[in-house]
């Protein structure tokens, strides 16, 4: 049996509102490979993004369990899942600049990164491995878009994240922008890290090594 870095356990998350309570999963058990590409995919509010969520534990599940590596986190506290998120897990946003600190440059971006996970720091092995040479002294905003997206991936790079999870990554993007992003999530698969990517983006989701439809919150048949 293939090795798993996440698994979830009969989830479902629900939301109160004034109108009710709102399910946004129901039900939904998966298991993520150690390996390669994992889309989550689907239209608009089909609960990927909340499924993300739950995956990189900022949000806790309204019922079920969530495992990584085989070890439970629903009942953990607050400030052991916060330890867990900087040491192993790396969440990337849909918007580039709200995954970097914008007044620090390149380099110390990554620096950050992986003095929050308590590692030294490769800045210039980082940026080789992302096309980025030589832009350890630049400000964020000289980078463009899809540079900043890959910067990014960089930072969980850096930190040394046991997987690495993304959000619409490509979505804020234009297609030239998109595609280095696409490059690096197959330079990260290749290099033994696990991605996770919740998207509706066609050709994000033709690189999926396992892939999971999800309509209405829950998985499809």
């Amino acid at each position: 049996m293939a090795e798993t870095v996440l698994r979830l356990r009969e989830v479902g998350v629900a939301y109160r509102t004034p109108a009710g309570s709102v399910t946004a999963v129901s039900e939904v058990s998966l298991a993520v490979p150690a390996a390669g590409i994992t889309v989550l995919a689907g239209p608009s509010g089909s609960g990927k993004s909340t499924l993300l969520r739950v995956l990189s534990l900022v949000e806790r599940p309204t019922r079920g369990a969530v495992e990584l590596r085989g070890r439970g986190t629903t009942g953990l506290s607050a400030r052991a899942r916060r330890a867990l998120r900087r040491t192993e897990i790396a969440l990337v946003f849909q918007n580039p600049s709200d995954n970097l600190i914008g007044h620090l440059t390149v380099g110390d971006n990554l620096r950050a990164a992986a003095q929050a996970a308590g590692r030294p720091a490769a800045v210039d092995e980082v940026l080789d491995r992302l096309g980025l040479p030589g832009t350890a002294g630049w400000k964020v905003s000289a980078l463009s878009g899809g540079q900043q997206q890959r910067l990014a991936f960089g930072c969980a790079l850096a930190r040394g994240a046991s997987v690495v999870l993304a959000d619409e990554p490509t979505s804020q993007l234009d297609a030239a922008s998109a595609d280095l992003v696409l490059d690096t999530l197959r330079d990260l698969a290749d290099g033994g890290v696990p991605v996770v990517v919740a998207s509706h983006d066609p050709r994000l989701i033709s690189l999926a090594h396992t892939r999971f439809d999800l309509r209405n919150g829950a998985l499809a048949a």
